[in-house]
């Protein structure tokens, strides 16, 4: 029973927050939004003292179970281990504790934390390594398939689905994502839980707290036959038959041992005196115990619960091929309001792709640069950040960018706008144009003649970087390519206007 409430917890928590991860709607976040937000390091990272403390709580009661039923990454390790298991069976074998490696990797991972080295942490933060697999890897299958249910609902014209567009976010990010599912895919299929037990920081960090939880999984000695079934199930490698002992700083209380033993030599409880003379509890109370402590389990579980040549300009309109916009060199890369600037967001930042995955007008998408690689940055080629949309600070669970209403964010300056003369149509071959004043949603551009003795000199645009908040609304409607005549700029620190 324990087993089998633990089994489908996991299930119903991971196909949950799959689907966080996969919704471009923004309609689950309400829903589930508090599933990104109960994981151990986002928490720590966003000071959440009430979860942090309940999932200590949780561990000193019940051991390790947030790791295989709350954290992504290791429900996904335990389904590949369990496919593995269908084609070779008693494949494991009790190995002692890697302590240096586990101590090592959590110092470098506080180290990092301490310093601001962002990558280090994003590459070992679990929910967000799996976050980076779901974004990249499985979201473009999900939206093509979207896509074609849209198509096929058009058809007999329907509009309960509506396409949207596929692309690679970055390359860089997906060759991550790639490569970390490549080897917790090997490591999960040949040895089980390798990675929770000798690299991952919070599997070490919840482990020792494990050490002196409340109920565990124990041996009676007297009962136990040496059949080793235990030990060839485990896999946290952490069951020694032989001297009928459970390493609980690797035990994740997955229940496998308990449904292997077929001698009831095993039991998951609080300490208690076995001896050989007591007379065996019939199976109608073991069958009561059981049932009692998975639904306990399970309670406890739900409650945590530039510029080029003008030759080769290429311009919006008419009948010729428009080419794509190329991202300007910023010399401030810019970051979502409501991270306050680029500090805030290296301190909080575990690059989980949540908000990219989120946010509805195509601007966010990972970093290239070293110091901020895979963390959320802003591009306008495909859109610009709308006054009216906070969907990003809604859904981070870390505190990189923290909530903020849309009458805060009118007024939250994250960058200004920069004009390139040499990049302007009107400057350039006296074409009117205009878009960038029109669509300006804080009325910071106005068109003023280029050579004011001229009366009949082109409208170019001036920007009033007082009242510019950044939105990237005229970088993004601006007709000039592959570089937008006017780009913004962004600020280290974001600043009330």
């Amino acid at each position: 029973m324990l087993r089998k409430i633990r089994i489908i917890t996991a299930s119903v928590i991971m196909v949950l927050i799959t689907a966080l991860l996969l919704d471009f709607t923004g309609i689950l976040h309400h829903w589930l939004g508090w599933l990104a937000k109960v994981q151990f390091l986002p928490a720590l990272l966003a000071c959440n003292v009430v979860i942090v403390g309940a999932l200590l709580l949780l561990t000193l009661i019940m051991g390790r179970i947030y790791c295989s039923v709350i954290c992504p990454l290791g429900i996904m390790q335990d389904v590949i281990s369990w496919f593995a298991g269908k084609r070779r069976k008693n494949r494991f074998t009790y190995s002692g504790e890697k302590r240096v490696l586990r101590l090592v990797m959590l110092g470098v991972m506080v180290v990092a934390l301490i310093s601001g080295a962002h990558v280090i942490v994003a590459l070992l933060a679990p929910y967000s390594s799996y976050g980076r697999i779901v974004n990249s890897l499985l979201q473009p299958l999900y939206l093509w398939g979207n896509n074609l249910l849209a198509s096929i609902a058009a058809h007999y014209e329907s509009y309960a689905f509506y396409g949207t567009d596929v692309w690679m976010k970055s390359v860089t990010v997906t060759a991550v994502a790639a490569i970390t599912l490549v080897v917790l895919g090997i490591l999960a299929w040949r040895n089980g839980r390798t990675y929770c037990n000798t690299i991952c920081p919070v599997g070490t960090v919840l482990g020792y707290v494990a050490k002196f939880s409340l109920l565990k999984v124990r041996f009676d000695a007297d009962k136990c036959k040496s059949c080793s079934l235990c030990s060839r199930n485990c896999k946290a490698s952490c069951i020694d038959y032989k001297s009928h002992t459970v390493d609980y700083s690797r035990c994740v209380t997955c229940g496998d041992c308990l449904e292997k033993c077929n001698f009831g030599a095993l039991h998951y409880g609080p300490a208690r005196k076995i001896s050989g003379k007591k007379k065996d509890a019939t199976k109608a109370e073991a069958t009561h115990d059981e049932v009692r402590r998975a639904v306990l389990m399970g309670g406890a579980i739900v409650a945590a619960g530039a510029v080029t040549a003008q030759v080769n300009k290429k311009v919006d309109g008419g009948l010729a091929a428009i080419a794509d916009k190329k991202e300007p060199k910023r010399s401030t890369p810019l970051t979502p309001p409501g991270s306050h600037g680029a500090r805030n967001m290296a301190a909080h930042c575990t690059a989980c792709q949540l908000c990219v995955a989120q946010c509805p007008n195509g601007v966010l998408r990972p970093s290239k640069g070293l110091k901020t690689l895979m963390q959320p940055t802003m591009n306008y080629d495909r859109g610009f950040c709308r006054p009216e949309c906070t969907r990003c600070s809604e859904v981070c669970p870390t505190g990189a960018i923290r909530k903020i209403a849309p009458s805060e964010k009118s007024s939250l300056q994250i960058g200004h706008a920069v004009w390139v003369k040499e990049n302007c149509l009107p400057a350039w071959n006296g074409t009117s144009c205009g878009n960038c004043a029109r669509h300006c949603p804080s009325g910071a551009i106005m068109m003023v003649p280029l050579d004011e003795n001229d009366e009949n000199s082109p409208m170019v645009p001036v920007v009033n970087v007082e009242r510019c908040t950044g939105c990237g609304s005229c970088e993004y409607v601006c007709p000039s390519r592959p570089f937008s005549a006017i780009y913004v700029e962004g600020h280290e620190q974001h600043r009330t206007i």
